[in-house]
């Protein structure tokens, strides 16, 4: 029962607080993930894959150990489990993010969507048009509850305090270093298949989890069919499953970094629309609640 009182405990303080404002703890690690990189990178990108290695366990066996040494400590380390859960998490950040581009939309005004949703997409965002910006964000929804809400509490319950911070830091390094350029096709080798691994399990039990809490037969058909042809391997089922159980049709044509990319389909059904994120979102805010309720009973189970 720890376990679930932990877990609902960080989920009430992402509920009260949200990320952090200043000082949160994974922005000095991206400056200092920052400097590895330009140092076993090198300004021109000719680090091997070995580098990237290096630099990898560099930057987050570290953490992962003093999170052990803490959550280790006698009488408070069950309360930095749940600090370290709570900056883990991103369930209020994902509303808060995607609510500007729904507010924009619905206000006809597609230059600040295509500015919001620019803050929480990679892909250029400069020639959207209202469909593309809704694509965008429901994408960016879907994916990110997989990274920042499921994919930690999967590895909070797996191995606690230690196990959310070796999942969040590779995460975090997998956005920074895990791109099939020039500069990160070898260096960032290593991150972009540590988190492929990490998030294999998760992006399962996420796609899982849409497809129960939407229509189901059509996530399931949708998951089955169109996840192989997405080039990452748990992207392509979380969203998947998750455009067929809102019912719309996401992937398609995007570019990223000045690149084209013809990406295949995603779902069945019409473009996705401003109330299309709010459902998303609300298909994620389900879903924890979902997982919070398979804790307890496992919880309960094994008590």
């Amino acid at each position: 029962m720890a376990l679930v009182t932990s877990v609902l405990a960080g989920l009430a303080l992402d509920q009260a607080f949200g990320e952090p404002r200043r000082g949160h703890p994974l922005v000095a690690f991206g400056r200092y993930a920052d400097r590895l990189e330009a140092r076993l990178n090198g300004t021109d990108g000719r680090g091997w894959r070995s580098h990237g290695v290096t630099a990898w366990c560099l930057a987050v066996l570290p953490a992962v150990l003093i999170a052990w040494l803490l959550c280790s400590l006698p009488g408070i380390g069950w309360l930095v489990e749940i600090a370290l859960l709570y900056l883990a998490l991103g369930l209020r950040s994902l509303g808060e993010h995607a609510t500007p581009v729904i507010a924009a939309l619905r206000a006809g005004d597609l230059p600040r969507a295509r500015d919001a949703v620019g803050r929480i997409v990679s892909r250029d965002t400069r020639a959207l048009d209202s469909d593309g910006v809704a694509r965008a964000a429901t994408e960016s929804v879907l994916e990110n509850g997989s990274d920042a809400v499921f994919g930690a509490l999967f590895w909070f319950a797996v191995a606690g305090g230690p196990g959310v911070v070796l999942y969040r830091l590779a995460n975090t390094l997998d956005a920074m270093w895990g791109y099939r350029n020039e500069r990160f096709e070898r260096f960032g080798w290593a991150a972009a298949r540590i988190d492929d691994g990490l998030n294999l399990v998760p992006a399962q039990l996420t796609a899982l989890t849409y497809a129960l809490l939407g229509n189901t037969g059509r996530a399931l058909g949708c998951w089955r069919r169109q996840a192989p042809a997405w080039d990452s391997p748990n992207a392509g089922p979380v969203m998947a499953a998750g455009a067929g159980a809102l019912g719309v049709s996401l992937g398609g044509p995007a570019v990223y970094h000045g690149v084209s990319h013809d990406r295949p389909p995603l779902g069945e059904g019409a473009a996705p629309v401003a109330r299309d994120i709010e459902r998303a979102l609300d298909l994620v805010w389900m879903g924890a609640g979902l997982w919070c309720v398979a804790i307890l009973l496992v919880g309960w189970l094994d008590a």
